[in-house]
């Protein structure tokens, strides 16, 4: 596969599984691929929590089901601590409320297990451009799972038309290049979507965004 990055700076992983075979398969597939590079491995939550604050890794593949600190409270503490990694969350199954509890904890998207390299990738580079990824058959699930909020206030015209872009999966460079605005005004409007939906991220606001109507799953 080309490195659509060109000449720029690898998009740096953390790998957070519990299982070694994971985590070297993983490795060995990425060491191969160009412009992504694989800074280091956890085994667990405790560890991926440590790991993320020392290398600051652009994404994190974030197993969810682990011993001592599960992936989603790993997600929540390192959103925290820091806020510009993206936690992509991975699950062999769709368990209930596991994955929707890993985008409240502020994952970006997550992948199950049986996913191909090429959905991989592009789902690492997508993540560290800050745009959200869901599978079809998960992104259904937790649209079920969503709740609206109530007494919502009217988005304006032009913050549905951001909320829609997202939800479509573009960056904020892009909704800004699309819209003839700056990436600062995206991010105004961004926050204040945010703010009148009561949710936390771009991936909770693509979710909303599905059960409203604004966006059908098979156009993005």
């Amino acid at each position: 596969m080309s490195d659509p990055t060109g000449s720029a700076a690898p998009v740096t992983v953390l790998v957070v599984d519990d299982h070694w075979i994971v985590r070297q398969g993983m490795r060995l597939f990425l060491k191969d691929e160009p412009g992504v590079t694989v800074v280091g491995e956890a085994s667990d939550g405790d560890e991926a929590v440590r790991l993320a604050a020392e290398l600051h890794p652009q994404v994190i593949l974030m197993d969810l089901l682990m011993p001592n600190l599960d992936g989603i409270e790993a997600t929540a503490r390192i959103k925290a601590s820091v806020p510009e990694a993206e936690v992509i969350a991975l699950t062999s199954v769709l368990r209930d409320n596991s994955v929707s509890e890993a985008i409240r904890a502020g994952a970006i998207g997550y992948l199950l297990k049986d996913t191909n390299g090429e959905e991989l990738v592009h789902a690492i580079r997508s993540a560290a451009e800050g745009k959200v990824q869901l599978s079809p058959e998960a992104a259904t699930r937790l649209a079920r799972e969503v709740r609206s909020p109530g007494q919502v206030e009217r988005l304006t015209e032009r913050e549905t038309e951001v909320l829609r872009l997202v939800a479509r999966g573009l960056a904020n460079k892009e909704i800004a290049r699309k819209l003839s605005i700056s990436e600062k005004t995206v991010k105004v409007h961004l926050n204040n979507v945010f703010g009148k939906l009561g949710v936390q991220s771009r991936t909770q606001a693509t979710l909303y965004a599905v059960r409203a109507g604004l966006v059908d799953l098979g156009s993005r």
